[in-house]
């Protein structure tokens, strides 16, 4: 079995290629093994859909590294249901996993500009007032992505005080990503001596993936 510290890197691809290709070198420099559609390197089940794969590589991950991207993904379901990021990012909140999150811009921006027009008997998602219909840009492509957003900065905590795994950086050009990813990842040594002995507790993982007490 490798002992390197397994890094799961949850995003949408299409428009981000570039992006991903050099989040990905970046991290396999760094020794990580890093899990990523996009290069085909979370591994597949073919008796399982690609939805149930992901999700497995979520809770075999050590630590999870979600983009929050003004696009929402493939993957869903059904018409109103979540993609595979989405389910992704909310799997690793659930499983309590040492998680880092990028947010593009456009998406911290569209919060921000849509904020006075949100229907306020909706507190755990992002819906508008009655009568305000949402119309997909190139900005924002689905108002689930703010219900991410928002999962990923732990609003659901009232207090400040009690957040927890709540930073989520924002990025503009590709470089401030790949300078986050630099300066959070390149600490392989401090990250692996810090998480990979929870590895050796199966106990505890087992109780975390069932919703157990870790």
């Amino acid at each position: 079995m490798s002992t390197k510290l397994k890094i799961l890197v949850s995003s949408v691809v299409y428009g981000y290629e570039d992006l991903l290709e050099s989040i990905y070198s970046l991290l396999d420099e760094y020794q990580y093994d890093v899990l990523m559609s996009h290069k085909g390197t979370v591994p597949i089940d073919p008796e399982l859909s690609a939805m149930t794969s992901c999700l497995e590589a979520v809770e075999k991950c050590d630590v999870f590294l979600g983009m929050i991207l003004p696009r929402y993904g493939s993957g869903r379901e059904e018409k109103d249901s979540l993609s595979i990021t989405h389910r992704e990012a909310l799997r690793a909140i659930e499983l309590n996993k040492p998680r880092w999150f990028l947010v593009h811009e456009n998406v911290a921006i569209a919060r921000h500009l849509l904020k006075p027009y949100r229907d306020p008997d909706h507190e755990t998602t992002f819906r508008l007032k009655p009568g305000i219909e949402f119309q997909a840009t190139p900005i924002l492509e689905d108002l689930r992505i703010l219900d991410l957003y928002e999962k990923a900065m732990n609003l659901d905590a009232a207090e400040v005080k009690h957040r927890r795994a709540n930073w989520v950086q924002p990025f503009g050009p590709d470089d401030d990503a790949r300078l986050f990813a630099t300066a959070q990842f390149r600490r392989y040594r401090e990250l692996a001596e810090k998480y990979l002995p929870r590895l050796k507790d199966t106990k505890a993982i087992r109780n975390r993936v069932k919703g157990g007490p870790a």
